[in-house]
């Protein structure tokens, strides 16, 4: 199986509702992104989209198998849709939201673990 990397800075994150889903896979380190992007908080989760604003999150390596999970989990194509960014450890995979009439309310520290 094919090892990639991909990018998550809402509940896949380590400690939050969702980062089961990535089971054993391994953490290579937290990332902070240019300031490319908005985080949006939509309640039980974040929306991101192409921005101004620097987002933290963690970089982790999954497999073809953890991807398409990852990929049902995050609805793509409908929900999210998911593109490559560069990253410190090398091109990663990141989720970003496509229904903007329902982003309202920015998470103004890029973090969605500091969002309270």
């Amino acid at each position: 199986m094919q090892q990639q990397l991909v990018f998550v800075y809402g509940t896949l994150r380590d400690g939050e509702d969702n980062h089961w889903h990535l089971g054993d896979c391994p953490m290579l380190g937290y990332y902070e992104t240019p300031p490319e992007f908005t985080l949006y908080d939509l309640g039980p989760y974040p929306g991101l989209i192409e921005g101004h604003q620097s987002v933290m999150g963690e970089i982790y390596v999954v497999d073809d198998k953890t991807l398409s999970r990852l990929d049902e989990l995050e609805d793509v194509p409908v929900e999210y849709r998911r593109e490559s960014i560069e990253t410190p450890f090398g091109m990663a995979w990141i989720y970003l939201y496509q229904d903007v009439s329902r982003l309202t309310k920015t998470i103004a520290s890029g973090d969605w673990c500091q969002r309270i």
